[in-house]
């Protein structure tokens, strides 16, 4: 039986000691590498590359998104199953966009762990039962609500794009040649448009909105 190579990623020592102790029993899969942070993760992934890596949403140095995205644009091949504490349906939706083949919150007993360690192993997609209806139920609310709809320059739509990839004011004025002053005025006529305060209010309506990805 071939043994499924596994990497965690979690800032928590008695996470990660838990994560490693569990799997160390299981006679298919073995524990390659463990990591506390981002940083930790991109250098080791240098050297040995895992099967599947378990990856947590929020480290210290590096978003899990962030790193999602990082690891599937170099590492194809790495398949990646968030385990964490954050249950959100906009972090559920933004890890799986990254790339992501599963999402698991840590509460989740060692069974449902396996098979999920399994499940992304072979391609295919692990979300629990209770996750995918909590996405189920966002969507059918979302529908429910009815947009005004927000007309957007086409340079609006690009920093709104840029936005939503966490490009901050002053690469987005370098990207789209612009001035510093220019771009933050385009993000608070974005603000006022959207009728919301912050840039995740923003980016948060845009996604349900669908004029963002």
């Amino acid at each position: 039986m071939k043994q499924i190579k596994v990497a965690i990623t979690d800032d928590h020592p008695m996470v990660l000691a838990g994560l490693s102790q569990l799997l160390d029993s299981c006679d298919n899969i073995a524990v390659q590498a463990t990591y506390t942070s981002g940083g930790a993760l991109l250098e080791g992934l240098k050297q040995q590359r895992p099967d599947v890596l378990l990856l947590d949403v929020l480290l210290p140095d590096h978003s899990g998104e962030e790193l999602a995205r990082m690891v599937t644009a170099d590492y194809p091949d790495v398949r990646i199953l968030v385990i964490t504490s954050v249950d959100t349906n906009f972090h559920i939706r933004r890890m799986l966009q990254q790339g992501c083949m599963g999402y698991l919150l840590k509460n989740a007993d060692r069974e449902m762990l396996l098979d999920a360690i399994n499940a992304v192993y072979a391609g295919e997609q692990y979300i629990t039962a209770s996750l995918k209806e909590q996405l189920l139920q966002d969507v059918l609310q979302t529908r429910k609500v009815a947009h005004p709809q927000v007309m957007l320059t086409r340079r609006e739509k690009e920093i709104l794009q840029l936005i939503a990839r966490e490009f901050t004011s002053p690469e987005i004025a370098d990207k789209l040649f612009l001035s510093l002053r220019t771009v933050e005025n385009h993000r608070k006529h974005l603000l006022a448009k959207f009728d919301v305060k912050n840039m995740i209010g923003l980016v948060r309506k845009a996604l349900d909105m669908g004029l963002v990805e």
